[in-house]
């Protein structure tokens, strides 16, 4: 059997490393790793380092690229502002596709990792639960451009395209600005180090709300599915592990896992409050001989605080995956202490 090859953009994520992983446990794929860091092979993996907001860059590097079949584009650039998110994200995912499309002959699908920005999530109270076909809203939505793009793209190419929609993202993975688990994982931690309790930072609604979230695992087979079956073809699809929450029940279920003691909520920002915890850090990594990762790879604070500010409902409607045959299906406390337990493992955080 001849194998498929993966372009994965955006390698080094939370998202594009476990889909890595993926692909290369079927054996079925030959893989290309694309991102700006480059990584190290192994014999199904090739890591490629490119700026892709440099274009001329990116056509070079990608020139010899023409048995890729497949890609997997989760790259993300963040701004300060959302305007200033779509002129970098939409140019990436152009420099991409102008430089692999020309020469890659088989090229049979373009995968899309977007999210619940697609529906408004970042600006306030929006439909719940989202579906896939909920109307627009106000521009700027780098998302939806990138889409838009796709489909322009696609109205005259023999390819395929398809969009997927988790919601919050958790895995195993450092230097990701957008990786809540490892944002409890190390505020736990440091909570535990300091023997002070647990308690949950954010908008005192927030606590009460309702949420899901996204195994990256389980994100990877479904964006293998979309990307392999003609169900997914030209279509988007919202996918998360399949049951939601109230941060006031899980809390204190990964309070008791660090062996923590949980207070009442206390709304403050964690970029604020832990922007001094580097030396404490550092104390640890020697003390409990953890792997020596700076202060500034493990710490996404600014998406904690993002995530604990939603004090409305966050909850997509996944019916239409599952209609489409996509059944996967993972119990988010079991995820969370799934995670913590591969983080302990690799010695990113304590094990007491």
């Amino acid at each position: 059997m001849t194998k498929k090859t993966a372009l994965v953009v955006g390698a080094r994520g939370v998202i594009g490393g476990n889909l890595i992983k993926y692909l290369e446990s079927s054996g079925e794929w030959a893989i290309v790793g694309l991102s700006r860091r480059g990584g190290s092979d192994s014999p199904a993996v090739t890591h490629v380092a490119v700026d892709l907001l440099d274009r001329e860059a990116t056509m070079d590097t990608l020139a010899g690229l023409t048995e890729v079949t497949h890609i997997f584009y989760a790259a993300y650039q963040d701004r300060a502002s959302w305007a200033e998110l779509v002129p970098p994200n939409l140019a990436m995912l152009t420099n991409v596709v102008d430089a692999i499309e020309p020469i890659a002959q088989g090229l049979v699908h373009i995968s899309l990792m977007q999210g619940y920005k697609v529906y408004g999530a970042h600006l306030g109270p929006f439909k719940t639960p989202a579906r896939e076909d909920d109307p627009p809203h106000m521009p700027p939505e780098f998302n939806m451009d990138q889409q838009h793009f796709l489909e322009r793209r696609q109205a005259t190419a023999t390819w395929s395209w398809s969009a997927l929609r988790p919601s919050v993202v958790a895995g195993v993975g450092l230097g990701n600005p957008m990786n809540l688990a490892i944002v409890i994982a190390v505020y736990a931690s440091i909570c535990r180090e300091l023997s002070i309790p647990f308690r949950f930072p954010g908008k005192p609604g927030a606590y009460r709300a309702l949420i899901e979230m996204t195994d990256a695992d389980l994100l990877a087979k479904a964006t293998v599915w979309a990307a392999t079956t003609a169900e997914g073809a030209n279509q988007a699809y919202n996918i998360t592990n399949g049951d939601v929450f109230r941060w006031e029940s899980m809390w204190p279920k990964i309070a008791a896992y660090f062996d923590l003691e949980v207070a009442p909520p206390l709304p403050m920002s964690l970029t604020d409050v832990m922007a001094d915890k580097a030396p404490l850090w550092d104390e640890m990594i020697h003390k409990h001989g953890l792997l020596p990762t700076p202060y500034s790879d493990v710490s996404s604070w600014a998406f904690g605080d993002f995530v604990f500010s939603w004090d409305y409902d966050v909850i997509a409607d996944t019916s239409k995956s599952r209609r489409a045959g996509f059944h996967e299906y993972v119990e988010t406390e079991s995820m969370f202490i799934a995670i913590f337990e591969s983080m302990r493992d690799a010695g990113i955080i304590p094990r007491w």
